[in-house]
């Protein structure tokens, strides 16, 4: 490599030169980074302890709405009936009166009458709180709101498929099946 121009040796040199500089001066860059890397592990810990604080306080929030919600739920449950226990009331009272009118009632017209007003009080105060008789008799079998407790041969050829008979009616409360209709079913 003798045979290479002197200026770009020099040239070459001057770069050599240029770059051992360069690698001296980062140098002391590096050692400087070495004592922030400490501060960044430093600053890490405290990240780390804040959000692990975080995390405690929020999970003893939680564990706090939960046994808050459960709390509450308990007390819809012990209660959810006091509504319609209270509007109910007036209809027991109705049949205790009843009771009594009946141990020295002579007409049973009158005794007659005053247990259908009580039905139908009865009916009322239920209806009021969203109860609805499912509708049975002559309607096409629907598992939805029947339950089949038997099928026998239809007496006509339009009651097949069809519900015949009802041995005991079937509720829904808001319109939702509470009781399935107890039906006899044509075949």
């Amino acid at each position: 490599m003798q045979n290479q121009d002197p200026a770009a040796e020099i040239n070459a040199e001057d770069q050599l030169i240029h770059d051992t500089e360069e690698t001296n001066t980062e140098a002391p860059e590096l050692n400087e980074e070495a004592t922030p890397e400490l501060s960044v592990e430093e600053k890490l810990q405290q990240e780390n302890a804040a959000l692990n604080d975080k995390y405690l306080r929020l999970f003893a929030e939680f564990d706090n709405y939960k046994r808050r919600t459960q709390k509450e739920r308990i007390e819809l449950l012990q209660t959810a009936g006091k509504d319609v226990i209270t509007s109910l009331l007036p209809v027991l009272d109705d049949f205790d009166r009843a009771n009594k009118a009946m141990e020295s009632a002579t007409d049973i017209a009158s005794i007659n009458e005053g247990v259908n007003l009580i039905h139908t009080k009865l009916k009322n105060t239920l209806a009021q709180k969203g109860l609805k008789e499912i509708e049975s008799s002559n309607t096409v079998f629907d598992t939805d709101n029947h339950e089949a407790i038997t099928k026998i041969p239809a007496p006509t050829e339009d009651l097949k498929g069809k519900v015949v008979d009802t041995l005991e009616k079937g509720y829904t409360l808001n319109d939702k099946v509470i009781r399935f209709a107890k039906v006899v079913v044509g075949s």
